[in-house]
């Protein structure tokens, strides 16, 4: 079983820096893909960015050029360091976990294709 934690959200004015973390226990599979994702005030959960366990990253237009996702090989932590930070960026950030690489290499981000998921935190850019 594994449990997924976020933290680092916050209030911040447009253009600032925010780093997000996502800490992982229990059980990590060596093959995975993982994953951030936005959900604003009344819209559905969107994808943002995710990471495999090759190292590839793949990024949603939006961010595209202002965040990065990483991944930590050793204590298998998550982080998104989001640069220039805009108003339409506000929301709560949740990271998610699905084991194997399929999801990546598909480009399948639905949030029902993962499986693992933390309960967010909340980022409001003004």
């Amino acid at each position: 079983h594994v449990q997924l934690v976020e933290s680092g959200g916050g209030s911040m004015q447009a253009g600032e820096n925010l780093r997000l973390s996502c800490e992982f226990s229990g059980y990590v599979h060596a093959a995975f893909c993982m994953a951030w994702f936005r959900q604003g005030p009344g819209s559905e959960r969107e994808w943002v960015a995710a990471i495999d366990s090759t190292g590839a990253k793949r990024y949603a237009s939006s961010v595209k050029g202002r965040f990065t996702i990483s991944h930590d090989n050793v204590n298998n932590n998550l982080y998104l360091q989001m640069d220039n930070l805009k108003p339409e960026d506000t929301g709560m950030f949740y990271c998610a976990a699905d084991w194997g690489i399929a999801n990546c290499l598909a480009g399948s981000w639905s949030p029902a294709d993962f499986d693992y998921w933390g309960r967010g935190t909340q980022v409001t850019v003004s």
